[in-house]
């Protein structure tokens, strides 16, 4: 993501939330934060290890892990989680069911970092050829939309192929018994199965054909309405990490 982007996206951010001071007491200095991230790659895990988002918002901060962005949307929806790292495909599954969330920073587009990844001796060369074939996603993510996207484009039927649920670790672990024949899908788990295999193709691929996706974080509505200025903080040390 370009910095010009980030900073566009970090103002923007800001203004709304500014906006919200009004709705809501000062955060206290107690204030506790549940955050729920995933295990992809990106800028933020810089502050997220340092320290900087709790010296920031000078709050308590609960790190919780989650292996997808359904399984955040749903922490959130149910307010176990404040504050969640989600795609495109969860988060518009949210809208649809107009869950009380609101996102607050966009990351960006995803590319090469979600990947089609084949399993050596599958017989899997092209998109083409995953017709009867295994092929295991996270269902509700962005690599579940990509997928769906690539066989429409290639005019491959998705009922030709045997499309199985599955998160990220029960993947790699799937991948590695030969119980699948290709996964869709990011790290860590993307480069535990290109040891045993290669890349069909990524969503950078895929955004070219006209079905780009993006990660953002999203709050909770109601806790950016009591607690404006630590949502405000979050977006500004956020910000700073993708500048």
């Amino acid at each position: 993501m370009s910095t010009t982007i980030s900073r566009r996206i970090l103002l923007l951010s800001t203004a709304a939330l500014a906006g919200a001071a009004f709705l809501g007491p000062a955060f206290a200095d107690d204030l506790k934060i549940t955050i729920g991230y995933q295990t992809v790659v990106e800028p933020s895990k810089v502050p997220q290890a340092d320290g900087a988002y709790e010296k920031a918002t000078n709050a308590a901060i609960d790190w919780r892990k989650f292996d997808s962005g359904a399984d955040v949307i749903a922490a959130v929806a149910s307010g176990s989680v404040d504050i969640g790292y989600v795609g495109s495909s969860p988060l518009a599954a949210a809208a649809s069911r107009e869950l009380p969330v609101q996102t607050i920073f966009v990351v960006g587009l995803i590319g090469p970092s979600e990947a089609l990844v084949a399993r050596n001796g599958a017989g899997i060369e092209k998109v083409a050829d995953l017709a009867g074939k295994k092929v295991a996603v996270p269902f509700v993510s962005t690599t579940h939309y990509s997928l769906l996207a690539a066989l429409k484009h290639e005019n491959v039927d998705p009922k030709s192929v045997e499309i199985l649920n599955l998160r990220p670790p029960e993947i790699a672990a799937a991948f590695s018994r030969g119980d699948i024949d290709a996964a869709y899908v990011w790290d860590p788990a993307l480069g535990q199965v290109k040891t045993s295999g290669k890349v069909v193709l990524d969503s950078s691929q895929v955004a070219a054909w006209g079905a780009p996706n993006f990660d953002a974080w999203i709050v909770r509505t109601d806790f950016a309405e009591k607690n404006p200025e630590a949502v405000r903080d979050f977006v500004k040390v956020t910000g700073a990490a993708y500048a």
